[in-house]
């Protein structure tokens, strides 16, 4: 029997999407332009109706506005319901899921897109004494603590990316406060010598302290306790250091790895359950040169990539793998100063980089985008499928 006739005499072909952030929202407005005209209702469950821009919560934590953007207005235009409600529970068996439990929701395909959270399971005391960037309500309650300290000392926990940028710019707006990164690594150890350079002299420069090599081992009221026993006193902690999925994965009884990330296969398709998809950093999506590492940059190409697999499979064609290559990691140091490190596929740093006003300009040119490209997509879903394949580093030989 084929879809279409299947649909005629079932009803219409029920796709449940689970978080609407950059990549469930990109599959979203991609599949409702894609499925327009057929029998296919696409519904799109949030917390909230206000999108979370997390490539700008550390500015959210220093207590400046972000835009209002608002997840039903522009789902009105594609097609797409939105339900509002927290997913409590998935019924992978029973292809249902449970939102604030009370309300269920019967879906024929499912789109796994709830993200993760920063982990703070991993270390005592980091998930009671320690804030997070999790979403829109982390960042406001360390921004009203920050503006509430008249002095003392911020440790940031975590020297990656996230780290990087909510220290400079706690340091940036609040000069009367001493700011300390620790971390496992040297900050910017990815990025070639040019860049990690000028990333650690913008960090002098705003006076952050940084200590490497220094993994924390509990995080206490008033400071944090580092391998060998070193206490670092605090007045208040960020915790940066890794991110963890949500239990709701496993308990539906999806194969997840060791950090409960739904394990897909070549075309997003949970190795499970083909009939859930999983991308953005819910999901171990692998390429031939490992994981990939949740970030806007490959987090919107999955959400487009299952949008098309799922229209190509509604019209009876095979989905195509998933190939992506990195292509730059953009950190801003602050309001006008950023570094912009150019990669290969793999995400190894190639020699190009860009630094000062340039790289601030670019980095603010790609924290913009997610917006705008949504709207582009659910008018023309074709400018979507545009991304780095990687080439030789993502190439499968048996991929067809």
């Amino acid at each position: 029997m084929s879809a279409s006739h299947r649909q005629a005499t079932a009803g219409p072909h029920r796709v449940l999407i689970l978080g609407a952030g950059y990549a469930g929202m990109a599959a979203a407005t991609q599949l409702a332009a894609r499925t327009r005209r057929a029998d296919v209702q696409v519904a799109v469950v949030n917390a909230r109706e206000r999108f979370t821009e997390r490539l700008r919560l550390h500015m959210a934590a220093t207590g400046q506005q972000l835009a209002e953007l608002d997840i039903p207005e522009l789902l009105a235009v594609t097609g797409a319901q939105f339900v509002r409600g927290w997913v409590t529970a998935v019924d992978a068996q029973a292809k249902t899921v449970r939102v604030d439990d009370s309300r269920e929701l019967r879906y024929d395909t499912l789109v796994y897109a709830l993200g993760s959270v920063t982990d703070t399971a991993a270390v005592p005391g980091a998930e009671d004494h320690a804030y997070t960037l999790d979403g829109p309500s982390g960042a406001p309650a360390l921004a009203d603590r920050l503006a509430r300290l008249g002095g003392g000392t911020v440790v940031v926990v975590g020297s990656g990316l996230t780290g990087v940028e909510a220290a400079a710019e706690i340091a940036e707006r609040h000069p009367g406060l001493d700011v300390t990164l620790v971390g496992r690594q040297d900050p910017g150890a990815a990025m070639n010598t040019k860049a990690r350079a000028y990333l650690r002299a913008a960090l002098t420069r705003l006076g952050v302290r940084v200590l490497s090599g220094a993994p924390v081992t509990a995080v206490l009221p008033d400071g944090v306790v580092l391998a060998g026993a070193e206490t670092v006193a605090a007045d208040v902690v960020l915790w940066t250091a890794g991110t963890r999925a949500a239990p709701l994965a496993a308990a539906a009884g999806l194969t997840v790895d060791e950090r409960g990330l739904v394990v897909t296969d070549t075309t997003l398709r949970s190795v499970s359950h083909p009939d859930v998809y999983a991308i953005g950093d819910t999901a171990a999506i692998r390429q031939s040169y490992g994981v990939l590492h949740g970030t806007c940059q490959s987090g919107m190409p999955t959400g487009v990539h299952a949008a098309v697999s799922i229209a190509r499979t509604l019209r009876g064609r095979r989905p195509k793998p998933f190939r992506f290559g990195y292509y730059h990691t953009p950190v801003s140091l602050g309001r006008n100063d950023a570094v912009v490190q150019f990669t290969r596929p793999d995400d190894s740093p190639r020699r190009g980089c860009l630094t000062g006003r340039t790289a601030v300009w670019y980095k603010e040119t790609v924290s913009a985008s997610p917006w705008p490209t949504y709207r582009r997509m659910s008018r023309l879903p074709s400018s979507g499928a545009f991304w780095p394949r990687g080439g030789r580093f993502t190439r499968v030989r048996d991929a067809r």
